[in-house]
């Protein structure tokens, strides 16, 4: 932005300057009553622009204008050590905020991946390899690295060439970089030997395959399942299938791990199941025993 993209331009009434509202701002009659407004890139601002800002995150108003009473004020931008087009943020501006650092969190992403129809092979991956959800490691050729946008474009890239093996594998070092782009092409390879996902769901199977990454993979790949079958007259009988097949885990965190992914991915209708109960009773003592440590 330039400093008039948020000050306005002004303009010659009469004998006085008057400043125009810009369009972007939030008005009450227009957006709403209530309301975020969310300055993005904030850090990437030059110091000319954010100063234009003081008054607006203060005081809340800019010469007539004002925020109206229903609506926030948040501002996002890269930290200097994200090697982002940043400048250092002034101190008045600074001063102007509370200051929250967020983290990526595997839950959160999970549950926004299954809405999103981010391809199950990811999500169970990552649930194998939870540290590779965001990985910034530096370098002189620093280029892909994997974070929660790449590995959006991971899913994409199993789309694309999906049906061409000779091309895959570049596709993925070009999303999430060369090292993730390698093991998780080994870990795709090695979860083709996968039980059969419809019988599971359907309930015609109990196959419980012995490798611990072909497990997380089964997981996901049920998860799946069950929210695409969502809404449909064989979905709730899905559900109870999938329900007792995670009590079959010889780990039970991975039964663990299914049911909550399920319960963000369908939300409350899983608990009217009546094996949600049984579920819940299998692995009570382990949930006594994490509360109890």
């Amino acid at each position: 932005m330039e400093p008039t993209d948020l000050r306005g331009i002004p303009f010659r009434d009469g004998d006085h300057v008057v400043w125009s509202i810009p369009a972007l701002l939030p008005n009450a009659a227009k957006h709403g009553a209530r309301g975020i407004l969310f300055l993005d890139e904030i850090t990437s601002a030059p110091p000319t622009v954010t100063a234009a800002a003081y008054q607006l995150i203060l005081d809340r108003r800019l010469g007539e204008y004002r925020v109206p009473d229903g609506w926030a004020i948040f501002a996002a931008g890269n930290r200097h050590g994200d090697r982002g087009v940043t400048y250092a943020m002034p101190a008045p501006l600074a001063n102007r905020f509370t200051h929250y650092e967020l983290e990526a969190y595997l839950d959160d992403w999970v549950a926004w991946a299954y809405r999103n129809d981010i391809d199950e092979r990811v999500i169970a991956f990552l649930h194998f390899r939870p540290e590779l959800l965001f990985e910034m490691k530096f370098s002189a050729t620093l280029a892909a690295f994997t974070s929660p946008r790449t590995w959006e474009y991971a899913s994409r890239a199993l789309k694309k060439f999906g049906d061409a093996p000779d091309l895959l594998l570049d596709g993925l070092q070009a999303s999430v970089g060369a090292a993730a782009g390698i093991e998780f092409k080994a870990f795709m390879d090695h979860i083709r030997d996968l039980p059969d996902i419809e019988a599971i769901a359907q309930g015609r199977s109990n196959v419980m395959p012995g490798a611990i990454d072909l497990q997380y993979a089964v997981a996901s790949s049920l998860v799946r399942r069950v929210v695409r079958e969502s809404g449909k007259p064989n979905g709730e009988t899905m559900i109870g299938n999938v329900l007792r097949y995670a009590k079959l885990f010889p780990q039970r965190e991975l039964g663990v791990m299914l049911v909550s992914d399920l319960q963000r991915a369908i939300g409350t209708p899983l608990f009217d199941r009546p094996e949600f109960s049984e579920w819940a009773s299998s692995i009570s003592d382990l949930l006594m025993y994490r509360q109890g440590h």
